[in-house]
C-alpha cells in the first residue's frame, strides 16, 4: 500500500517543519488527557492517534524515539502532573524543587512512549503497511510494560475513557487493553482508508471502514448483556467520608479527633449490613488501636460488619522480621485482614532509601515505610460474603483486580486522594475504578477520605456519590454478584497474544518491504 498524494503532502510539510511537528506531537499526547474524566471526550482518542500517525508514519526509525517521547510528554504533562500537589503542598518541598521533580517524573514516564516508538521503527523499518499493522500491537505492549515496570504506572490508558463510550460493551470481554487496542486500530484504519481513497481503491477503503466501525456499532448492544448474576436481596451499606485535611492527617495532636469524627458519623448506621471507613481512617497501628476496635465491635449490630483502613505493625513470618503494612480489616460480623500489595513509590515506600532519606521533605513523607503485602492473600468476609478489597492505587491494575475478583461477590476500594488536592487526579482515579467494576461485572464500593466516595454498579455506572471536600455519609444498596466475565477468566493475555502475533506476522519475510516512494 503506497501513500496517497494527500497523505504524502501532509507528511512532507511536517517533515520540513521540525518545530511544528514537535508541537503537534505534544498536542496529540495532551489531547488524550481530554478523553478522561472530568472532560470525557472519548472520541478524541482516535483523533489523537490519527494525528500521531500522520506525524510519524514517514519518519525515519532513529527519529521515532524522540517523537514517542514528545507524545508521552504531552500526555503525562497534562494528565499526570497532579503529582506536583503532593510534592509541593504535602511534601514540604519548595516550589522550584517541586517543579523540577514533577518535570523529571513526567519526562521519565514519557520514556515509555519513546522506547515503544523506537521499537516500532526497528520492527517496521520503512514499510508503510508494516507500520500500520504493527502500531496497535506496539502501543498495547508499551502500555502493558508501563503497567508493571518499576512497580508500574497503569494510568491514562486510552480504553479507560470508554467506560462511557461505545466500546464499553467489550470491556467484560477484552478489558481496558482490548479497548485501547481498537482505538488505535480505528486510527490506523482511518489513515489506511485515506490512502486507499487517494489511490482510487475505494472498494478496499470501504471494506477497511466497515471492519473498523463494526465494534463501535455493536458495542452498545453488548452493553446490555449481564455477564454475571446478581442476588435479589440487596446489601445495605454506609460509607463515611471524613474529609480530614491532609495537613493534620498524621499530626499526633489530631489523631484522636479523627477517630471520634468517624465514630460520630457512624452512630446512626451501626445496624447497616456493611459499613466502610476509608484508607487509614484509624490513623494508628492495630497493635495500639485495641480500645477503638473493641468499641466498634460492641456498637455494631449483630449482622453488621465494619471495614476500615488501618496501619498494621507486627512480626511477619514471611520475612522473619517486624514489618509495617497499609491494611484494611473487618470488624464485627466478618473476618480478615488485607495488606496492600501495590505500593506507591515515595508515598508508601522510598526506593534507595539509604541514600534518599533526609535529602528533602518529599523523601520523608509520613507513613512512607510500608512493606508490600503477600501475593497469596484471600478476600475479606462480611456477613458471609467474600469481598475483595483494593487499597488506593491497586485498583488501577486491570489484571490484578480481575484475578483477585474471582470467587468474590463484591469489590471494594479505599483511598485517600487528599494528597492530590482539587486536581483532576482523583477524578481519573474514580473513572479507573468504574472500569474495573465494568470488566468484572461486580458492584464496587469506593470509600475515600475527601472524595470521591461512590458506589458503582456491575456495568460501571455510578449509582451514588459524595462530592469532594465534604464530610458526609453515603448510604444505599448494592448487590452481590456470582459468576465471572470472560476478562476475569483470561485477563489481558488474548490481546497481548494478538499483539505478539501481529509482530510476527509483520516481519519482513512475511510482508514484503514497501517503501514510501
Amino acid at each position: 500500500m503506497s501513500n496517497s498524494p494527500e497523505a504524502t503532502a501532509a507528511s512532507s510539510v511536517l517533515l520540513q517543519h521540525t518545530a511544528l511537528q514537535a508541537l503537534l506531537l505534544v498536542i496529540a499526547g495532551a489531547l488524550q488527557t481530554l478523553t478522561f474524566s472530568p472532560f470525557n471526550w472519548w472520541w478524541l482518542g482516535p483523533v489523537s492517534v490519527f494525528l500521531i500517525l500522520l506525524c510519524c508514519l514517514t519518519l525515519a526509525s532513529p527519529q521515532l524515539f524522540r517523537a514517542g517521547w514528545l507524545i508521552g510528554l504531552g500526555l503525562f504533562g497534562s494528565g499526570a502532573s497532579w503529582v506536583y500537589v503532593s510534592i509541593s503542598e504535602h511534601g514540604n518541598t519548595s516550589v522550584p524543587l517541586a517543579i523540577v521533580l514533577t518535570v523529571i517524573f513526567v519526562a521519565g514516564l514519557a520514556l515509555c512512549h519513546g522506547l515503544a516508538f523506537w521499537a516500532w521503527g526497528k520492527l517496521a523499518k520503512d514499510s508503510t503497511i508494516r507500520r500500520l499493522i504493527l502500531f496497535p500491537a506496539i502501543w498495547i505492549l508499551g502500555d502493558w510494560v508501563r503497567g508493571w515496570l518499576l512497580t508500574g504506572f497503569p494510568w491514562l490508558y486510552l480504553g479507560t475513557a470508554h467506560v462511557d463510550g461505545p466500546l464499553a460493551g467489550f470491556a467484560p470481554l477484552v478489558g481496558v487493553h482490548g479497548l485501547t487496542f481498537w482505538v488505535t486500530v480505528t486510527a490506523c484504519g482511518a489513515l489506511a482508508c485515506w490512502q486507499l481513497v487517494g489511490n482510487s481503491r475505494r472498494i478496499s477503503a470501504g471494506i477497511v471502514a466497515v471492519v473498523v466501525l463494526l465494534p463501535w456499532l455493536t458495542g452498545p448492544a453488548l452493553s446490555r448483556i449481564n455477564w454475571t448474576s446478581l442476588d435479589e436481596k440487596p446489601t445495605t451499606f454506609a460509607a463515611m467520608q471524613g474529609n480530614i485535611p491532609q495537613q493534620i492527617k498524621w499530626d499526633p495532636d489530631f489523631l484522636r479527633d479523627q477517630i471520634v469524627a468517624y465514630l460520630e458519623m457512624t452512630g446512626p448506621h451501626w445496624n447497616t449490613d456493611l459499613i466502610l471507613w476509608p484508607e487509614t481512617a484509624i490513623p494508628i497501628p492495630q497493635d495500639q488501636a485495641g480500645t477503638v476496635i473493641d468499641h466498634i465491635s460492641e456498637e455494631l449490630g449483630e449482622n453488621s460488619t465494619l471495614l476500615t483502613g488501618i496501619p498494621w505493625y507486627g512480626f511477619s513470618d514471611r520475612i522473619e522480621d517486624f514489618t509495617f503494612h497499609n491494611s484494611i480489616i473487618a470488624i464485627g460480623n466478618g473476618e480478615g485482614i488485607y495488606h496492600k500489595q501495590k505500593l506507591v513509590p515515595f508515598g508508601e515506600y522510598v526506593p534507595l532509601q539509604q541514600w534518599l532519606r533526609g535529602l528533602i521533605g518529599f523523601f520523608d513523607l509520613p507513613m512512607s515505610s510500608f512493606s508490600r503485602g503477600p501475593s497469596d492473600q484471600g478476600p475479606l468476609v462480611a456477613n458471609g460474603v467474600n469481598i475483595m478489597p483494593f487499597i488506593c492505587y491497586e485498583v488501577a491494575y486491570p489484571d490484578f483486580v480481575a484475578f483477585n475478583a474471582y470467587n468474590t461477590g463484591l469489590l471494594l476500594t479505599i483511598s485517600n486522594d487528599g494528597w492530590f488536592g482539587d486536581s483532576i487526579g482523583p477524578l481519573q482515579h474514580l473513572q479507573i475504578a468504574r472500569m474495573r467494576a465494568l470488566e468484572t461485572g461486580r458492584y464496587m464500593l469506593r470509600g475515600t477520605n475527601n472524595g470521591i466516595t461512590a458506589v458503582i454498579d456491575d456495568h460501571g455506572q455510578i449509582t451514588g456519590t459524595i462530592a469532594r471536600f465534604e464530610r458526609a455519609v453515603l448510604t444505599g444498596e448494592l448487590y452481590v454478584a456470582s459468576g465471572s466475565t470472560p476478562f476475569m477468566l483470561s485477563g489481558s493475555w488474548p490481546v497481548l497474544t494478538l499483539a505478539a502475533i501481529l509482530i510476527v506476522f509483520a516481519r519482513e519475510r512475511v510482508i514484503p518491504k514497501i517503501s514510501h516512494d
